[in-house]
């Protein structure tokens, strides 16, 4: 495809007309209309703000091929279908922990979805997706799991860590991942925040695990902007914790090297798309 077409394209994928296009960019609609006709090209510099725009790439803008008409899917998983997995799991296994937590964390996120979602799909898959994945790299811990059910509750249902159905170091645990930057600028809450979760190999899993979840499935919620700076920050902040789980918990050995293989691949396809 052309680079007039390319515009067309996304334009139109992203529901907007040449008159909002051409608002957007602060230029005619008739300048819109010729980059599309392909009777002029945009400078460079008016490349990048177009692709912004548009929530694409210049890369995508000036790539020349037909672009596949692709679906997002709205979830990845089937919440119902985890719940029962994971409910029959912490029966069989006698995961007390886990099975308090389960149908807590159901309640606390219950009318809540995910973000960008546009209201498709129950937050509840979100820790459901974590616990399942736990599960599937051999992480059977009853704590681990509840950890990973409870992660946001804090943070997102207005619910204090002390009175979470589960033992003192899952409520630790829950109280290191909740972000609060409300007394202090983000940059230097965030720096700290993240510097309190490397002290704690365990929550280091959790937020390893948070992360690569949210990774996958941004694409459906996130800007372009949003996803830089999601993938900056989890070069930043994320990958280091990976080294931690692996020299502190020699147990979480493999999980560790499957999460770095997850993540690396994430992150390296984002980059070239980006």
């Amino acid at each position: 495809m052309s680079l007039g077409n390319q515009i067309s394209y996304y334009r139109k994928k992203a529901n907007m007309t040449q008159v909002q296009l051409a608002e957007a960019l602060d230029v005619s609609f008739q300048a819109v209309s010729s980059w599309e006709r392909d009777e002029y090209a945009p400078d460079v510099n008016r490349l990048v703000t177009i692709a912004k725009t548009l929530g694409t790439s210049v890369g995508r803008l000036l790539e020349e091929f037909e672009v596949s008409d692709w679906r997002l899917r709205s979830r990845l998983f089937d919440e119902k279908h985890m719940y029962t997995f994971v409910k029959s799991t912490a029966m069989a296994k006698g995961l007390e922990q886990t099975s308090r937590a389960l149908p807590y964390a159901k309640k606390c996120h219950s009318g809540q979805v995910r973000k960008g979602s546009s209201g498709l799909v129950a937050y509840i898959n979100h820790p459901l997706t974590m616990a399942c994945h736990a599960l599937a790299m051999g992480l059977d811990d009853d704590n681990v799991l509840a950890a990973l059910l409870l992660h946001d509750v804090v943070e997102d249902c207005d619910v204090a860590a002390d009175v979470l159905p589960v033992d003192d170091e899952v409520k630790a645990v829950v109280r290191l991942v909740s972000f609060d930057a409300s007394d202090q600028p983000k940059t230097k809450a965030k720096k700290e925040y993240y510097s309190r979760i490397a002290d704690n190999p365990f929550t280091c899993l959790v937020k390893c695990i948070d992360r690569i979840n949210n990774l996958s499935n941004m694409a459906m919620g996130f800007t372009h902007e949003k996803m830089v700076e999601y993938v900056n920050e989890t070069e930043q902040y994320i990958v280091p914790l990976l080294r931690i789980i692996k020299d502190s918990a020699p147990e979480w050995n493999n999980a560790a090297w499957l999460l770095s293989y997850q993540m690396y691949s994430l992150l390296e396809a984002y980059k070239r798309l980006l």
